[in-house]
């Protein structure tokens, strides 16, 4: 079997959608890998290049802030991580899901809590999922300004916030969190 490794990023954020990635590194090496919490945004980006360069298969999957709103963030994490499974073409698969919950699919599969520190593959799609995200909110950034996503990335900042109270709620700003459904 060959393991391919799941992970989402921006569950927690009030902004953006969630996004995950799924990996397959087979016996590749990928030097300094490790969760891409623990990694600047220097090395996220370094590491996210070397990893697509090197993988055996890579793809992502993005669940917008509206479906979220719509079917909960637990369930947007879960779709995302399906999404971006079922992009996956190698086949006779072992999938390692970062978290408590296994998505629905016909390869055996296992949660495992903090196994974005602990499997190759997890570090590999949270790097992936985390540098792709932030470059959505650099876009959106882009897009607003006064929001200051580019900074954030969506998180729940004094900054975000301020701004959220100034100016209103997007679009891309998920309705159901606090404090966003309190403005």
């Amino acid at each position: 079997m060959i393991i391919v490794g799941i992970d989402e990023v921006g569950r927690g954020c009030i902004a953006g959608p969630v996004v995950a990635a799924a990996v397959i590194l087979g016996e590749n090496k990928i030097s300094l890998l490790k969760d891409s919490k623990k990694l600047s945004q220097k090395q996220r980006i370094l590491l996210s290049k070397e990893i697509k360069e090197k993988c055996i298969e890579f793809s992502i999957g993005v669940v917008s802030s509206k479906t979220i709103d719509e079917i909960n963030i637990r369930q947007a994490s879960l779709l995302a991580m399906k999404k971006s499974l079922n992009q996956i073409k190698t086949k006779n698969l072992q999938v390692i899901v970062d978290g408590r919950d296994e998505i629905e699919t016909h390869f055996p599969c296992e949660a495992l809590v903090k196994a974005d520190g602990i499997i190759k593959e997890v570090m590999a799609a949270s790097i992936i999922a985390k540098v792709y995200r932030d470059k959505l909110m650099e876009n959106l950034h882009k897009k607003y300004p006064k929001y200051f996503f580019n900074l954030h990335k969506g998180y729940a900042t004094k900054k975000h916030i301020d701004a959220l109270e100034l100016l209103g709620a997007l679009n891309e700003h998920r309705k159901t969190f606090a404090p966003v459904k309190y403005i």
